[in-house]
């Protein structure tokens, strides 16, 4: 048990450059905390002790405001940095040195019995305010966005965002270590509006061009045809005193 403490503290140094002392972690670290709390629980709930196990998880949630349900299986390594708003489901699973930050939530998507939340492999990272809701996978490596609606199975090594997620290749560029930089992720939804402006442009463009041209043309055929519109009009005057 001390040593998954001990663990649990040196995730924090490694994740967390705002940490000053092991005090620090101990005494003011809600992650932490509701990690600890949730062991718990998550003893209780296995030996049948199910409300008992969702009272000792109401106080984690009251102290830290992170919510797991005491079914959930949480891998070594685990770090929820910050975690206000973070809730783990009841048949949620998570890897080995996954990363958590506030207000993600790992749902489901009905009232099915069985599993029902996502399963999340090794060395994943999700960022603030994800959502990852359903019974699938997500692949080992892989970086899910701020933000982001997750819906299906995201594959090892890949980045999601957007609403709903979408899977960005980056070039099949393999993820060996913990990443922590989800702040610059591709974002598709800008590129294709991007695209769009510079598409609007070049046709403003082409428009303006064509404009030019027509007005430049009807100026030529209306000084051989029907320009100088008062001159025509004194040749028809001319004309008609002839005849008379």
């Amino acid at each position: 048990m001390f040593e998954r403490i001990k663990r649990d503290i040196q995730v924090v140094f490694e994740r967390d450059p705002a940490v000053k002392s092991v005090w620090e972690v101990i005494l003011a670290y809600p992650g932490f905390h509701a990690i600890q709390i949730h062991r718990i629980a998550h003893w209780l709930y296995r030996r049948r002790r199910y409300v008992l196990a969702r009272v000792v998880s109401h106080i984690g949630r009251f102290l830290t405001g992170i919510e797991i349900h005491p079914g959930a299986k949480l891998g070594p390594g685990l770090f929820i940095d910050h975690g206000m708003g973070v809730v783990i489901g009841e048949t949620a699973e998570i890897g080995e040195n996954v990363t958590l930050y506030q207000g993600v939530v790992l749902g489901g998507t009905g009232k099915e019995k069985g599993k029902r939340h996502p399963t999340i492999g090794n060395n994943v990272v999700i960022a603030a305010g994800a959502k990852v809701l359903g019974s699938f996978k997500v692949g080992d490596g892989a970086k899910i966005g701020a933000g982001a609606v997750v819906l299906q199975e995201v594959p090892p090594n890949s980045t999601v965002v957007g609403v709903p997620g979408r899977v960005v290749v980056q070039d099949g560029r393999r993820v060996d270590s913990i990443d922590l930089d989800h702040a610059r992720l591709p974002d598709p939804v800008a590129s294709a509006l991007q695209a769009l402006e510079a598409r609007l442009a070049a046709l403003e463009a082409r428009l303006d061009a064509l404009e030019k041209g027509m007005q430049n043309g009807s100026g030529a055929q209306g000084g051989q045809d029907g320009a100088h519109p008062d001159l025509q009009h004194a040749h028809r005057e001319e004309g008609a005193s002839g005849d008379r």
